[in-house]
């Protein structure tokens, strides 16, 4: 009876599985008609900048838009240094005229930002390795565009 070379034996076995779960994985259904994409809520709140490092996690993030509300909590994460993302986030939110009103540390940094309608809560965490590692950031936004327009919220002029 003929040996076989257990390497050849093995090798086969490893590219059967890789094209057995490569073909299982497919995907080949269609997104329903009526079905929306979130898009870039980020893009929603054109007065809040984040570092280009930051990527935007779509399935994590939400955000909600009435006629007299918007808002949002949109998770973020990236290769970037906590204490740099804090110093960009101070001066990008000072330079589109946000007052920075407070932080708190702990093992994680909230920052909280307001303008006359606008409020935006930053939790920044550092992620496992460190300054190395990945950061990540929730940022919880509130608009209420009635105040903004002078309206209480059921669009009723307010007297001042």
């Amino acid at each position: 009876m003929k040996k076989q070379n257990p390497l050849l034996l093995i090798a086969c076995l490893c590219g059967m599985t890789l094209l057995f779960a490569g073909c299982a994985t497919q995907k080949t259904s269609q997104p329903a008609e009526n079905s929306q994409s979130l898009g870039n809520p980020m893009t929603a709140f054109e007065d809040i900048e984040v570092p280009a490092d930051m990527k935007f996690n779509q399935k994590q993030s939400i955000q909600i838009t009435t006629e007299s509300f918007r808002g949002g909590a949109l998770y973020l994460s990236g290769k970037v240094e906590v204490n740099s993302l804090r110093d960009f986030l101070v001066a990008s939110m000072k330079n589109n005229k946000w007052q920075h009103v407070g932080e708190v540390y702990s093992d994680r940094m909230m920052l909280a930002f307001v303008k006359p309608n606008k409020t935006c809560i930053v939790m920044v965490k550092e992620g496992f390795g460190g300054s190395l590692g990945t950061t990540y950031m929730e940022m919880y936004v509130t608009v209420d565009v009635k105040a903004g327009l002078r309206l209480n919220p059921f669009g009723e002029p307010v007297s001042q």
